[in-house]
């Protein structure tokens, strides 16, 4: 009881913390796939597809959440200074009041502050990912996860524009090379037309026909994909719409997320309960050695008592 009293007490004098919390889902990924068959001819002609968007994968938020780019930029943001003026402004470092010897160390301090004081996680059944921050003010803990989702969204749509470019590229180059492959085939089949103007007798060239016929029709299945290709990630290059959905935006917390002083208590008084068991079992254990051997008990004493002076 004593324990849990003081710990109650102590409580008091911790410093209070609001978590502000905000979840949302990533964009998923429009890039155009083969068709079935398509893409192992095109590995057959040489051409390779780039296939799956990493940045449509939620463990990719959840890193990018505790990167040191990202914690250094919300660091370096500019939020309302709590209980001073609207007006009054300054970088979450310094509203922070983190100290160090040199700005290099100082930025380092405060991004480890940050990953200790930011999460994020991803509900397995949603598929919604959530980021925590917790803050000595609750304004301010809903400001920092606002900017950590916005600066999530920038780098994403950043990233997703400079993928989708050099896929602009990488498509344009191949679908030239389709072009060339797809009027050889053509210019072949056109050729073998011209020559053989009587083919139904000839089983050979009935064979010869299918098999250009065949190479003409592949080849423009590949040149029509990668054409596609090519047009989506031009409007890719230059698309500006958010790739990020939120559907829970952060809020000021009503209640501080710590101390949890109740919490507190009661570990402390569970915490004094075994301390005060075990110190009880053993002053009983004393209490029947001294009864049971009193002789040996006495020169343990006796032993005990001169070890100081030793």
């Amino acid at each position: 009881m004593i324990a849990a009293i003081l710990t109650f007490l102590l409580s008091f004098a911790l410093p209070k913390r609001w978590t502000a919390e905000a979840g949302f889902i990533p964009e998923s990924s429009t890039s155009i796939q083969l068709p079935s068959g398509i893409s192992a001819l095109a590995g057959e002609l040489g051409f390779s597809i780039p296939s799956g968007d990493p940045t449509s994968s939620p463990d990719f938020y959840t890193a990018v959440t505790q990167s040191r780019s990202l914690l250094e930029r919300t660091m370096l943001t500019r939020f309302a200074v709590p209980h001073a003026g609207p007006a009054d402004s300054a970088a979450l470092i310094d509203i922070l009041d983190i100290e160090d010897d040199t700005p290099r160390e100082r930025m380092e301090s405060g991004v480890e502050w940050m990953q200790d004081h930011t999460s994020a996680d991803v509900d397995a059944k949603t598929g919604v990912i959530s980021i925590k921050a917790e803050l000595p003010d609750p304004e301010l803990s809903a400001a920092v996860v606002s900017r950590m989702v916005a600066l999530l969204n920038e780098f994403n749509q950043r990233t997703r524009n400079l993928r989708a470019r050099e896929r602009r590229k990488f498509t344009e180059d191949r679908a030239a090379d389709a072009q060339r492959d797809l009027d050889n085939a053509e210019n072949a089949l056109r050729i073998f037309l011209s020559r053989n103007r009587q083919i139904e007798n000839s089983p050979e060239l009935q064979f010869e026909r299918g098999r250009l016929d065949r190479q003409v029709q592949l080849r423009t299945d590949v040149y029509q994909t990668l054409r596609r290709e090519y047009e989506v990630a031009r409007i890719d290059e230059i698309n500006d719409t958010p790739v990020l959905t939120v559907v829970d935006a952060p809020v000021a917390p009503a209640r501080p997320s710590s101390p949890r002083r109740v919490r507190m208590a009661a570990v402390a008084a569970v915490l004094g309960a075994l301390v005060g068991v075990s110190l009880a079992f053993f002053r009983e254990y004393l209490n029947r050695s001294r009864e049971l051997h009193p002789l040996a008990f006495d020169r343990l004493v006796r032993v005990w008592r001169r070890r100081p002076a030793a």
